[in-house]
């Protein structure tokens, strides 16, 4: 039996996973820079320094392509927005960490998402990823609430924390990210509280 063998697989296994995740990640930056229909293989071979024939032995095609970067961004998207369940400050201080790295990226996206069916289905699923993500890191302050007000709650924590509320305040207004978080922290707080706190 060859002792190397297992060896030498677990470093092809690796270097092949290394070579996927620089393929996807080339996706990515390209869709934050172009239309998805005008970015082409030899785009992505190109950033990612390997050929259109190593992309498609590892996709398969274009769409399998796309398909993997989808769940490799959605991927990304969960690791980055991870916080400790009912602390408020670090909810938000994570969220425009992430808006800072992403957002304008996201920005792209939703910005081709009438007109481009595969990019609606990514926009789609990252609105899913954000609602999911209010009500399990707000979920002590929504359990304090009745059904009726906690679906009301759920809308505007997912408003005021969402890419669109960063994108008023960091890109239009021109705010630092300390007054940003600072803003979006301000409107998380006044939506949470009791309504004997707001009096």
């Amino acid at each position: 039996m060859n002792a190397e063998r297992p060896y030498s697989m677990t470093n092809r296994s690796a270097a092949a996973a290394l070579t996927q995740a620089r393929i996807l990640q080339a996706v990515l930056e390209l869709s934050a820079q172009k239309l998805s229909v005008e970015i082409v293989l030899a785009d992505v071979g190109s950033r990612a320094g390997v050929s259109v024939q190593t992309i498609l032995r590892h996709f398969g095609s274009r769409d399998g392509l796309f398909d993997a970067a989808v769940t490799f961004a959605t991927a990304e998207v969960v690791a980055e927005r991870t916080a400790s369940v009912g602390d408020i400050g670090e909810a938000v201080r994570v969220i425009v960490d992430h808006y800072e790295t992403r957002g304008d990226w996201v920005l792209a996206l939703l910005g081709q998402e009438a007109t481009d069916e595969r990019i609606r289905g990514i926009t789609v699923s990252g609105k899913e990823v954000h609602r999911r993500w209010v009500q399990t890191v707000f979920e002590p302050q929504l359990s304090r609430r009745d059904d009726s007000q906690r679906a009301m709650i759920v809308d505007l924590l997912v408003v005021a924390t969402d890419v669109y509320a960063w994108k008023l305040l960091r890109r239009d207004a021109g705010h630092s990210r300390d007054r940003t978080e600072h803003s979006m922290r301000y409107l998380v707080d006044a939506i949470v509280a009791s309504p004997s706190e707001r009096n």
